[in-house]
């Protein structure tokens, strides 16, 4: 498959790359990635950021140290420290970009937001429009009312949301830069011998488990998550490349298309209704199927029958996302359900003709229609 050229990048820029590792923003380094989107945007070049660093900037606003406020810890000081840091974290942002007569806008998104369809489109819409009026987007989770505890309402972390940022906006090119060269063999903070592995094609098991490793500390998402958000966004269509953001002019020599990092290559481009179910942000349930309808679906690209479902998993009702997961777990992909779970629960592993006889009404002989059906 041949690329298009990245016209609209998403940025990601994480806490330790901000903060060059210590406990307040580095000022001089932010001014130089800063630089390097201004040039690409007078190139011609969409760019959103999504970036981290509102705790960090709230700490030393406030005069803390980690150390210090230990007996503290806990999602109450952390949104403190993101609603005093928020603030400043754009100002440094809006000083930067002003030098090179840039406008900035903040955006602030919860998982919560995003999880029905209009939610999506309301986000899609305004950062198109924030694209089209040549203002940078800058743009992070809202910390103050998205908590730990309700993990359905984060993202999880700036990984991820990068990743959603980009199937929102249709992006050509996501780059998570990060504090080591890519991803690698092993973990090359402790392994001198481990090799970067420059393209991934397809992001399997194995490659999962490479990631697994302790390959970056005193973040929120390790290398983990950065497997996970580029699994999410390849699968949309978006080329992604984790790349270290101490390399020079990394940013400006990536989008011009040199070989640094580690590249993810993407599927096929999809619509943005097939990227909003893939997405999992609406998924209200799930569905575990067995090999024969999971041939079928994936193979055959045919629609998923009651006959070839094991198990459901949650409650839901029928128009509802649910995730389609083969018989180890391994998640195929997503689509819109023509029954709720109390239904699905009378008729799994049962035939199309018997739907009727058993729930009294037959709404659909397929319980996910494939027009309905987005693998990944």
């Amino acid at each position: 498959m041949v690329e298009r050229t990245p016209k609209r990048i998403v940025l990601k820029l994480g806490t330790n790359l901000l903060t060059s590792g210590r406990e307040r923003l580095d000022v001089d380094f932010m001014s130089r990635l800063v630089a390097q989107v201004a040039l690409l945007y007078h190139q011609g070049y969409e760019i959103l950021i999504v970036t981290s660093g509102a705790v960090a900037a709230g700490r030393q606003r406030l005069g803390l140290v980690k150390e210090s406020t230990r007996e503290l810890k806990g999602i109450p000081l952390k949104q403190v420290l993101a609603a005093v840091g928020q603030g400043q974290l754009m100002k440094t942002y809006e000083e930067l970009f002003e030098r090179h007569q840039l406008i900035v806008a903040q955006a602030l998104l919860t998982r919560a937001a995003l999880t029905d369809r209009a939610g999506y489109l309301n986000a899609r819409n305004t950062l198109l429009a924030l694209i089209d009026l040549g203002i940078i987007g800058i743009i992070n989770e809202n910390d103050v009312v998205a908590v730990d505890e309700l993990t359905e309402a984060r993202f999880g972390d700036n990984d991820n949301l990068s990743a959603m940022v980009a199937n929102l906006v249709d992006a050509d090119l996501l780059i998570l830069l990060t504090d080591t060269g890519g991803l690698y063999t092993a973990d090359p903070h402790s392994h001198p011998e481990a090799e970067l592995i420059t393209e991934v094609s397809e992001i399997t098991p194995a490659i999962e488990a490479v990631a697994a490793g302790p390959h970056a500390t005193g973040a929120t998402g390790g290398m983990t998550t950065k497997i996970e958000a580029a699994k999410l966004a390849t699968s949309s269509g978006v080329t992604v490349i984790i790349a270290s953001g101490r390399e020079a002019d990394v940013i400006t020599r990536l989008a011009l298309g040199e070989a640094i990092g580690t590249r993810f290559l993407p599927a096929g481009r999809r619509e943005s209704r097939v990227r909003w179910m893939i997405s999992g942000l609406g998924t209200r349930g799930q569905l575990a199927i067995d090999s024969g309808a999971a041939q079928a679906i994936v193979t055959q690209h045919r629609s998923l029958l009651a006959a070839g479902i094991r198990a459901v998993t949650g409650e839901f009702e029928r128009g509802d996302i649910v995730d389609i997961v083969d018989e180890t777990g391994g998640k195929l992909g997503s689509g819109i359900s023509n029954y709720g779970s109390v239904e699905l629960n009378k008729i799994t592993g049962a035939r199309s003709g018997q739907i009727a006889g058993i729930l009294g009404h037959d709404y659909s002989a397929e319980v996910v229609h494939r027009n309905n059906l987005a693998l990944i």
